[in-house]
């Protein structure tokens, strides 16, 4: 015992010699410093994160998202550039923006009371609700205390965990984890794969899932409408607090808010569980069978195959015999003088009538007015493509006398409906014309794109080739228009005469 009580200095003082050797060998990086002001920089650092309602890489490989958009609108505003910094995971973003590694995070926040306490906020930009959110093959939870004992996971560092807190005040055994490594999105697929009993997440996200995961089912909302806002640390320049406000301000006021929630939300409610389960079985049993076909007509055509496809699919769910009352026919369901402007020589063969609907989109395309952008110059296409070019411009005419904005898709939902009403035939060249089916359309048309974009790899072909198709008109050597969807728009040599008016299928 004596022994071990003279030991023990000499043992410190080997662990002390042993410890600063150790320190000395380290190399400490030093905390990384805060972001200089953007007036200075002429930077703007925005921390997001990953996920189809934020920020991420589309089918096409180009950056989208909401966040993404508003994000290069403002600092196109400020006349800067900008630097995303994407987090590995949720609970980094406000950490790191309180450590002003950002200038601010937009990355589909809510503002809580909590984080008030700790950052500022912009002006709202988009409403939501947190949502419970179970598998459909289970019963559906009537309420919170349904949810006891079971299997809960939230992602971690959310403001889903802050309400489940207060909702442990009335219910103390109502428990669940916080996830620090995976994304809402994330935890619906394992709720999808029955892995789980429940999750919370924001109605935005549950709207854009459930087109994916159709086992999905919203049980009921966990809070009352709550706001998604830019976060600015506390200590935030006013000067860039002043001008988001000031942006999102503008951008409320002029529409352009309007048709960006429009082009990632516009149309990701229009089908119900069943059209989309029905959709996915389609994809993998009756789509093979058509496949070389559409990657056909995106090489002739240079139109995404998935888009093609998923024209075909809501005009006759890929049927090549499909016929309608109206005599429209085939997979693409063609009508009779189209089909015979675009050589089709039997609208039954699926090859034929797949690369003409592809021609003819292209058509449209190239008649709407240059000066509309993508992605509405595509849906505005289809419109005319299901309702005819001549229809289509009375719907945009009775825009421009509301003084909406006849080249945006989001403004001629509005007006489209209107060319069945009584009030409006006498005012329009065409005349009666169902436009509300149209928007249902074109918003279908949109979703099954959606999907296809997710689950379906794009085509490029291993060899340029010639065209054999003696059947079809040759494409042109035209140059075509970009979109921002990758759904390019060659000028097209196929101009019916008899465009106006005509029913487009």
């Amino acid at each position: 015992m004596g022994n071990s009580a003279t030991l023990l200095p000499m043992q410190k003082w080997i662990m002390a010699i042993l410890l600063a050797a150790g320190l000395s060998g380290c190399n400490f990086s030093p905390p990384p410093k805060p972001v200089l002001p953007v007036q200075q920089t002429g930077e703007l650092v925005v921390i997001t994160r990953n996920s189809p309602t934020t920020y991420y890489e589309d089918a096409e490989e180009h950056l989208a998202g909401i966040e993404h958009d508003l994000v290069e609108l403002f600092a196109k505003e400020l006349g800067v550039k900008v630097r995303f910094v994407v987090a590995n995971q949720f609970n980094e973003i406000l950490p790191s923006l309180q450590n002003q590694q950002a200038h601010l995070a937009a990355a589909g926040l809510t503002i809580t009371p909590e984080r008030q306490k700790n950052f500022k906020f912009s002006i709202p930009y988009q409403n939501i609700r947190q949502q419970v959110v179970y598998n459909t093959v289970s019963p559906k939870p009537s309420g919170l205390k349904a949810l006891i004992g079971q299997r809960i996971e939230v992602v971690a560092g959310s403001s889903y965990a802050e309400m489940l807190m207060e909702a442990k005040k009335k219910y103390p055994e109502l428990s669940w984890k916080e996830n620090a490594s995976m994304e809402s999105e994330e935890l619906l697929e394992i709720l999808a794969m029955g892995q789980l009993d429940a999750v919370v997440a924001d109605s935005n996200i549950v709207d854009v899932l459930k087109n994916y995961l159709p086992s999905l089912g919203t049980a009921f909302d966990l809070s009352e409408t709550q706001h998604l806002a830019w976060a600015f640390p506390r200590n935030v320049d006013n000067f860039l607090l002043e001008k988001s406000n000031d942006f999102f301000a503008r951008i409320k006021q002029d529409g352009t808010l309007k048709r960006l929630l429009d082009r990632y939300y516009g149309h990701v409610t229009r089908l119900g569980r069943i059209d989309v389960e029905g959709f996915m079985i389609a994809s993998n049993g009756v789509l093979p069978k058509f496949r070389r076909h559409f990657h056909r007509a995106q090489e002739l055509t240079e139109l995404d195959w998935r888009l093609i496809a998923a024209i075909g699919y809501q005009e006759s769910h890929w049927d090549p015999l499909a016929t309608s009352p109206t005599g429209v026919r085939g997979l693409m369901m063609l009508t009779g003088e189209t089909a015979d402007r675009l050589g089709v020589t039997d609208r039954l063969d699926p090859k034929q009538s797949i690369l003409a609907g592809a021609r003819y989109v292209n058509y449209l395309k190239d008649t709407v007015p240059d000066r509309i952008p993508e992605p509405d110059r595509t849906w505005i296409a289809l419109a005319a493509y299901n309702i005819g070019y001549g229809h289509l411009e009375d719907a945009r005419i009775l825009a421009k006398k509301k003084k909406l904005n006849p080249d945006s898709w989001t403004d001629l939902k509005t007006t489209l409906p209107l060319l069945a009403k009584a009030e409006y035939i006498g005012e329009v060249k065409h005349g009666y014309a169902r436009g509300s089916e149209t928007v249902i359309f074109v918003e279908n048309v949109r979703t099954y794109y959606d999907i296809l974009a997710r689950f379906e790899k794009p085509y490029q072909r291993l060899f340029s080739s010639t065209s054999d198709e003696s059947a079809m008109p040759a494409a042109s050597n035209q140059p075509g228009r970009k979109s921002s969807l990758g759904l390019k728009a060659p000028a097209s040599a196929l101009r019916p005469d008899k465009a106006a008016g005509q029913q487009a299928h």
